[in-house]
C-alpha cells in the first residue's frame, strides 16, 4: 500500500513523512525528490531548461510508479511517499500507474490555512551555499500557492483525506494520518485498474464523429494523453466487437452495427511499452441528441470533446496523431489501409 501524503509547499509533508514512518509499521519513506536529482546527472542540461518542474518530464512520471512499486515488490507493508501533486492529470498518470500495479494509494492532503503556509515559507531555512538561493527558492513556493488553490477548489479533495495541520505538530499530524489510515477514514483512491501489459497486445479504437464531422476524443485518468474510445482486445474476443464492447463502457452509447475498419496499425515496442497490432474502425456519425447523450462511467475517463483534425493534433500522442490522420484518409477513400508506426504500406 502506499500512503501518499500531498499538500502545498511548507505544508509539512516530509516532516510529518518522517513521524509517520514510525507509526504504520513496516513502513518506508520514499521521497521523490531523490529522482530530482538523479534526473539533474542523467538528462542534458537542454533538455532540463524545457520544463520548469521536473514533474513536466513523463520519465519523472514513470520513475516515480515504478521505484514505489519497486520498493514495495521488495520490502511490502507500507510507503509513504510526501510529495506534492497540484495537476490532476499527474495525479491520475501516477495513481493510474500505480493502479495498473495493484497498489493501492491512500490519498492524504495537508491542509493548513494559507496565511499558515505563506508564514512558513517566510520562515523556510535556505541553505547558504545557494547563489540568490533565498529570494529565488522562497518566490517559487509562493509561485506554487495558486496552483494549490485552484485545485483545491477543483479536483484535489475529491480522493484526498484532508487534515488540518495548521495547529498541529508534524507528530500530531501523523498521528492523525496513522489513525485514518488504519481505521480506513482514508479510504483507497477509485482509480482505474488497468493492467500492464506483459507481451504485444491487440487494442481497437472507434472514431465516432459528430454533425460536424469533427472527431471524439476522451482523456483517460490512468494514462496521459488524450484517446480515441476503446481498448485492449480480450482474449477470443473479435477486435470489432471489442470496440463496439469499449465505446459501451467508456461512453454509454451502443453501436447497432459492426463498425467499418479503417486501418490497422502495428506499433512496434518502444521499452517500456511492448507495442502490438492497432485497429482503428468508423463507428459513423452522431446526432446532436445523442452526442449530447455521452456519459462517462466510473472513474476511467476525465473528459471527451469533440475536435477538428488540427485541434486533435495538439491534444493525441504523435503516434496517435498519425493513426487519426491515415483513418481520415481512408474513411474519405472508402479503403482501410495498412499501416506500420503510423506510416501507410503498400
Amino acid at each position: 500500500m502506499i500512503v501518499w501524503i500531498n499538500g502545498a509547499f511548507g505544508a509539512g509533508k516530509t516532516t510529518t513523512a518522517r513521524e509517520l514512518i514510525d507509526l504504520i509499521p513496516n513502513s518506508t519513506l520514499f521521497d521523490p525528490e531523490v529522482i530530482d536529482a538523479q534526473l539533474a546527472h542523467l538528462l542534458p542540461a537542454k533538455r532540463l531548461a524545457e520544463v520548469g518542474d521536473f514533474q513536466d518530464l513523463p520519465i519523472w512520471r514513470r520513475l516515480v510508479v515504478d521505484t514505489a512499486a519497486a520498493l514495495l515488490a521488495e520490502l511490502g507493508g507500507v510507503v509513504v511517499v510526501p510529495m506534492t501533486l497540484l495537476r490532476q492529470e499527474h495525479r491520475d498518470e501516477i495513481f493510474g500507474g500505480l493502479a495498473a500495479r495493484r497498489v493501492p494509494v491512500r490519498h492524504v492532503l495537508l491542509a493548513p490555512a494559507e496565511t499558515i503556509l505563506r508564514q512558513r515559507i517566510a520562515d523556510r531555512h535556505i541553505p547558504d551555499d545557494l547563489p540568490d538561493g533565498e529570494i529565488r527558492i522562497r518566490q517559487w513556493c509562493y509561485d506554487q500557492i495558486e496552483p494549490y488553490r485552484s485545485a483545491l477548489a477543483s479536483w484535489l479533495t475529491v480522493d484526498a483525506h484532508p487534515v488540518d495541520t495548521g495547529a498541529l505538530t508534524p507528530y500530531e499530524a501523523a498521528e492523525r494520518i496513522a489513525e485514518a489510515v488504519r481505521t480506513g477514514e482514508a479510504p483507497v483512491c477509485d482509480i482505474v485498474q488497468t493492467p500492464e501489459p506483459t507481451a504485444e497486445t491487440v487494442a481497437s479504437g472507434v472514431l465516432l464523429f459528430d454533425e460536424h464531422d469533427r472527431v471524439l476524443l476522451v482523456d483517460p485518468t490512468y494514462k496521459p494523453g488524450w484517446e480515441f474510445p476503446g481498448g485492449v482486445v480480450e482474449p477470443g474476443e473479435a477486435p470489432a466487437r471489442a470496440g463496439i464492447r469499449e465505446v459501451a463502457e467508456e461512453t454509454g452509447l451502443t453501436l447497432d452495427e459492426v463498425p467499418r475498419l479503417l486501418v490497422v496499425d502495428w506499433e512496434p515496442p518502444t521499452p517500456p511499452r511492448y507495442g502490438g497490432l492497432r485497429f482503428l474502425y468508423d463507428g459513423g456519425r452522431l446526432d446532436a441528441a445523442t452526442a449530447g447523450s455521452l456519459l462517462l462511467p466510473g472513474p476511467e475517463l476525465r473528459g471527451w470533446r469533440f475536435v477538428s483534425e488540427e485541434e486533435a493534433a495538439s491534444l493525441l500522442p504523435p503516434v496517435r496523431y498519425e493513426r487519426l490522420r491515415w483513418a481520415l484518409r481512408a474513411r474519405e477513400r472508402g479503403a482501410a489501409l495498412y499501416l506500420e508506426a503510423g506510416v501507410p504500406i503498400g
